[in-house]
């Protein structure tokens, strides 16, 4: 699909393409892709590199157009209702009046940007403005679904406290991966933004802007961190107490097995077809029962005070 925005009070939907406006192409079609290289001749090898999930960031100059590519956080909801986050590419594409952004994928981050622009009433911008928004609007909605993460960590740790079930820790494990997900995808913007500090030396731009998105970015860096040290910390600690639980099991059923071994042992003793003398005593049973049970409750009460049972 493409779209033309125009900045008048917000970004507003036009029939079609106006200089300095702004060409919005979500989940586009082979179709559309050749009407876009048509009508503004990018450089396509850049654009068909936006489908690859995997993409590195990187932002570079190429016949002229400055070709930027960033990674923003997604979430959809997965068949048994749970949130799954993940990053996607973004590419923005400016060459004199034309500003183009490309993904490949439906972005709940550029639809909350449109909205806010219109709520707030943004007049008209410069591309590399409009580009720096953009990139601000992904720092700021990485800091959102981290809240939403910190929430569903909580929600495991409860959880995991009652019943240190498979379920939960699948969960927080899960949770782990989608944190190295962000924090790799963070880590490339950051050197982007480095990089496109320099490329914008002969363009102007808003400073404090800029300056925003470093601060934006840095935080959801900074946080995404925080978040996977301490799901990384709780996994040891889940481990160290199920390795713990393991080792009280086994100890018991050593115990148990100890104990249980005595009148088997007793019982193949006095079984043998040899004679001891007690054949034809009528309260040899007994008293070998009668042992027996004693030495099982001696056993029994000194491994209880020895902590073994």
């Amino acid at each position: 699909m493409i779209e033309y925005l125009e900045c008048k009070g917000g970004f507003k939907k036009i029939s079609r393409w106006q200089p300095n406006c702004w060409i919005q192409v979500t989940k586009p079609s082979q179709k559309e892709l050749s009407e876009l290289e048509k009508a503004f001749d990018p450089p396509m090898d850049f654009i068909k590199d936006v489908e690859d999930a995997e993409e590195r960031p990187r932002i570079e100059n190429e016949d002229g157009w400055l070709t930027t590519l960033i990674h923003i956080p997604n979430k959809t909801i997965d068949e048994d209702g749970d949130s799954v986050f993940s990053t996607i590419p973004l590419a923005i594409l400016i060459y004199n009046d034309v500003f183009i952004s490309i993904c490949h994928h439906k972005s709940e981050m550029i639809d909350d940007f449109i909205r806010w622009t219109n709520r707030k009433r943004i007049q008209e911008r410069q591309q590399t403005d409009l580009m720096l928004s953009l990139f601000l609007s992904s720092s700021v909605w990485y800091l959102k679904y981290l809240k939403q993460m910190n929430s569903m960590m909580k929600t495991a740790e409860e959880a995991l406290e009652e019943a240190m079930d498979n379920e939960q820790l699948q969960r927080t494990m899960q949770l782990e991966k989608f944190l190295v997900y962000f924090i790799t995808s963070l880590r490339g913007n950051e050197v982007v933004l480095v990089r496109m500090k320099k490329h914008l030396r002969s363009h102007q731009y808003d400073d404090d802007l800029l300056d925003d998105v470093e601060v934006e970015l840095q935080q959801a860096y900074t946080t995404a961190n925080i978040y996977s040290s301490i799901l990384e910390r709780q996994r040891s600690g889940y481990a160290s107490i199920i390795s713990n639980n393991l080792n009280g099991i086994m100890k018991k059923l050593t115990t148990i097995t100890i104990i249980l071994m005595i009148p088997a042992a007793i019982s193949g003793f006095f079984g043998m077809n040899v004679r001891n003398g007690m054949e034809d005593w009528v309260l040899a049973f007994p008293l070998i029962t009668l042992i027996t049970i004693l030495i099982i409750v001696i056993s029994y009460l000194g491994f209880k005070k020895r902590n073994l049972f």
